[in-house]
Parts: structure tokens; sequence; C-alpha cells
């Protein structure tokens, strides 16, 4: 066998290329080391690099499909944006979180109220600041107050229509006096949109909106909002308990099936609002194999069905009952919802202690016996059917379905009773006939302003002008479709929002749900309940009946 030999002038280029991999080795080593790292790669505490790596790893990223139209508190009244504000804005008042306890926040204690219920003192906060460095004070609290009524925004009428005047009567008190009595105030207080601004940010004057931008004193600071995506940031001068995380990106998608795709393969951490009932039960049933939480609650959402008393034969109110007894919730929960909600026998939702269930104890479930009986009372048979229209907007598919399963539910149980006619249109059309008493009844679901049992009472029951015989013809009821009128009911209303006694509060909460039952202008159908689905590792995430997804408590 040959031996193999190299020459020294081959020995020494061989040395020379060894010697420059040694080079190229050594500099690729020290290029993959941090920057800054010492000799036991450890990176010094403060390095820039890596330390904003760890605030991206930090950030949560938030799937949704809820498009916020404003994030001006003075204008926004929609629930994709109070899901914002709530991280975004303090208010006087919140609640503490997984209750429906009213507690200070800008406040310092619940106001001081006079003994006629009309004046409120609230003393307020020091040491705030808003997100512009502008410091927070009672001028401020009241120009945002006054903005908040006088720009004229969609939830404007919340304060305007009960408060007389807001004034500094301190430099950190604030003073409100009512035009009535109203026992619910405080919790009208902690609405999202009514967390103060600065008001070197904002004016005031009537459709003076600023829809882009927030500048307010909550845990975090709006940095970017745009059609597809909405960035917060950590205040580094919040007043109170810093986020668990160091910001919020909400990715807003186009769809709920695009919702469903885009939490599946792990774009986003957190997938809330809004999933079909179908998407909902995939995730639940592939939670352990994908990995990720599934959170559910009770929601506070109502959804019913409204009964035109002034459209013929609904005026009558045996053939309202009938209806009423008719009604299957246990059916639409199990076929429509999948159970992603349980049935609602009162309008006031049974996260409340004032709820009672009236309609089961009047009418029962389904209870087609006594839907016959009242309906040969009102001279209804197989030959004289009571046609019922029921009208739903086109964008909601489970309206929709609940429409068509009381038409089937009506052709296999009542004999010919009843022909349920279920009538689409599309939504804006939809709410606005309603008002307009065109529709003989209708399916709606209602989002609450505040959490308070008057909000699910007074937008629906009370009228302003009308009587027996006409029905409203001003007022709540008239807008929401019913045109009911009780005087009884007024009075009920007008005696529970002046009651400062939670006790004889709850009492004549009783009344009015007793008397609602038996007139029946409404049938409460379903209430909700709340999903929101989440990577495993996330800590601190909770659903919260009032506000939502508390994102200030999770932690990556």
């Amino acid at each position: 066998m040959k031996k193999f030999s190299v020459s020294s002038k081959q020995w020494r280029s061989f040395a020379k290329l060894f010697g420059l991999f040694c080079l190229c080795f050594i500099l690729v080593i020290s290029c993959g080391r941090r920057p800054n790292a010492n000799v036991n790669g450890n990176v010094p505490a403060g390095n820039n690099s890596d330390t904003a790596n760890a605030t991206l790893r930090d950030r949560l990223s938030v799937g949704t499909t809820l498009k916020p139209r404003t994030l001006d508190p003075a204008d926004a009244y929609e629930l994709a944006a109070s899901n914002v504000l709530y991280s975004l804005g303090d208010r006087l008042y919140t609640y503490k979180l997984g209750t429906d306890e009213l507690v200070p926040e800008l406040a310092t204690a619940l106001p001081k109220v006079s003994a006629d219920g009309l004046t409120y003192v609230i003393p307020l906060r020091q040491g705030v600041v808003f997100h512009d460095g502008t410091p927070f004070n009672a001028e401020a609290m009241v120009f945002s107050l006054e903005r908040f009524m006088k720009n004229g925004g969609k939830p404007s009428n919340l304060l305007s229509d009960v408060v007389a005047s807001v004034k500094a009567s301190g430099p950190y008190e604030v003073t409100i006096k009512l035009k009535n009595p109203f026992a619910a105030f405080p919790s009208v207080l902690a609405f999202a949109g009514m967390c103060p601004v600065s008001p070197k940010a904002y004016q005031i004057g009537e459709g003076k909106f600023t829809p882009t931008k927030f500048v307010g004193t909550g845990p975090y600071k709006l940095v970017e909002f745009t059609p597809t995506s909405i960035r917060l940031e950590v205040f580094d001068k919040y007043w109170g308990t810093k986020p668990a995380n160091n910001g919020i990106d909400f990715q807003v998608l186009t769809s709920s099936a695009n919702l469903y795709n885009t939490f599946r393969t792990g774009t986003v951490d957190i997938a809330y609002q809004t999933f079909d009932p179908v998407q909902i039960s995939s995730l639940q049933q592939n939670a352990k194999s994908g990995g990720w939480q599934v959170l559910e609650a009770k929601g506070n959402v109502i959804s019913y069905m409204v009964l035109n008393t002034q459209q013929k034969p609904l005026d009558r109110v045996e053939v309202r009952q009938a209806i009423a007894s008719l009604i299957n919730r246990k059916l639409i929960t199990e076929r429509v919802l999948k159970n992603q909600g349980e049935p609602a026998f009162s309008m006031i939702p049974n996260t409340f202690n004032v709820s009672l269930p009236v309609y089961q104890q009047m009418y029962g479930d389904g209870n087609i016996a006594k839907a016959k009986e009242l309906l040969t009372k009102a001279g209804f048979s197989q030959e004289n059917p009571l046609k019922l229209e029921i009208w739903h907007p086109i964008g909601s598919s489970v309206r929709q379905q609940v429409a068509s399963l009381l038409r089937e539910y009506a052709i296999q149980e009542l004999d010919g009773m009843v022909q349920i006619q279920p009538q689409g249109v599309e939504s804006a059309t939809f709410f606005a006939n309603i008002r307009k008493g065109i529709y003989q009844s209708a399916l709606v679901d209602w989002y609450p302003d505040f959490s308070d049992a008057d909000n699910y009472i007074q937008p629906f029951l009370s009228c302003a002008k009308g009587s027996p015989t006409t029905g409203c013809q001003q007022g709540s009821s008239q807008s929401q479709g019913s045109f009911y009128y009780s005087d009884r009911m007024n009075q009920l209303i007008k005696q529970q929002r002046s009651e400062q006694n939670p006790e004889k509060r709850k009492q004549i909460f009783a009344e009015i749900q007793k008397l609602m039952a038996q007139d029946v202008p409404l049938i409460p159908l379903w209430q909700s309940k709340d999903f929101a689905f989440a990577k495993q590792g996330l800590q601190g995430v909770k659903l919260d009946p009032i506000q939502q997804l508390p994102f200030w408590e999770i932690k990556k």
C-alpha cells in the first residue's frame, strides 16, 4: 500500500488553513453568545436587547371578532368598546372581581347620599395622573362627566336623564345632584364609559369625539388603534397595582371561523367573543389534546321575546299567557344553544339576588296543556288557529334557529292551534321597526348598561305617556316594541328607584317581576353563558360577569 506523504510547502499551506478555520470558529462562538454576556454566559441586568425581547414575550395577544366603532368613552356604547375601556380607564367605582359588590376606584369611599336621595358627595383619590401627565382632580372629573352628557354620544342619556348638576365641591370632591332619586346611580358611575379623560386631550361640545385615541388614568395606555388591531402598553405612572403582563395586542378578526382557526393554530394567546355554539363545543371537547384552558361563567345577557300588546290578538292577555306557556326553554338551550346558555324565567338574570323564576312558577316550561287551555279560552282552535309572526334579524343565526324551532314545536305539540311564521329582516330595519309597532313579536337580546336589576326593568316596562287603552305612546316600553302600559308598574319602578334600603328594594322587585309575568309584555327565554379560551401556560385568566376578561390580572 502506498503511504500518503506531505511536503513542507503543503504543511505550511495546511497550517494556514487550519489557523483560519480556528479563527472563524472562535468568531462564530463569540457571535452566538448573547450581547454583553459574561464568561458564564449570564446577561447583566439592564441589557436593552434582552429586556425588549422579554417585554414582547410577556405581552398578551387576544383574538376577537368584536370591532370597536370608537374608543371615545362619551360615545362608546357597544360591547366591543367596553372590553377595551375596562383596561384603559378607571371609574369612580368598580366591582370586586367575581362579584356584584361595588367598591371605590378613583373615589376613596362610597357616596354620601342626602336624605332625599338627590345629592351624592364623592371624595376622590389624590396622586393620580392621566396618560398625558395631566393631574387628575375634581375639576377633571367634572369635565369628563359634563362632556359625557353634553357631547350627545350614544350612552349620554345614562347621565343626562338623571343628573341635574355636577360640580367640584373641593379640590378632590365632587357633588352630583339628581333630577329624581335613583338608588342604582353608583352602579351607573361604574359603567365602562364613565371613566375620566384628560381635559387637555378632549373637548366639550355636540359631536366633538375622538374615536381613535384614549387618554385616561387606567393601567394601560393606547398606542395603536386600527380596524384590525388595538395595541395597549403598560402605563408606568399608574397609581394602582401594575398589570401582571407587559401589554395587550388585540387582533380583530373578520369572522368566528377565523377566530376559531387563529386560536387553534396558536397565533393568539386568548380567544374571546364571538364563537358560534358548534365552535365552542369543539374547543371544549379538544381542550385537553389541544393544550388550552376553557373558561366558562354565567353571563348577564338576557335573550327574550317581545310581544306587541297593542296588536291583535296579542292585545288579549290570555293569548300572551298562552305563548308564555308553550315556550320550551329546555328544548331551546339543548337544540340551539348546545347547553351554552341556561333557561331564563325572569328578565332579571339569576346572578342578581332579587331575581325570581316567576315565569316558571306561573307557566312552567313547555306547558302544552296550559297553552291549549288558554288558547281555547281566547277562542282559538284547529279551525281558527292563532297566527303568530316571530321576527328576527337575519344576521343572528341563533335567533333564526330559535324561531324555526318554535314553529316546528308548535306543529308537533299544538294540533294546529298555533301557526308560527318566522320572519327575518336586515338588522338595522329590524330595530327601527320594533319601536314603530310593526311586528307582532320579535326575538331580541339585551346587553346591560350597568350592573343593577333596574337596568333589566325600567328600560322595558316604564312608560312616560300612555294609558291602559292606548298603550305606551312615549317611553321605554314603546321604544322596546311591547307598548306596555301599567299605572301600577310605573309606580313600582319609581319606588324601587327611590328606595335606598336593599331589602325593601328587593321586595319591590319581587312584585315587579310577578306583575310582569302576569301581564306578559315580554317572555324571557335564556340567560347567556360566557366562554373564553386561553393557552395552557397563562396564569390568572378568569371570566367576570361584569368586567368580562380582566386582562390586567393575566400573566404569561
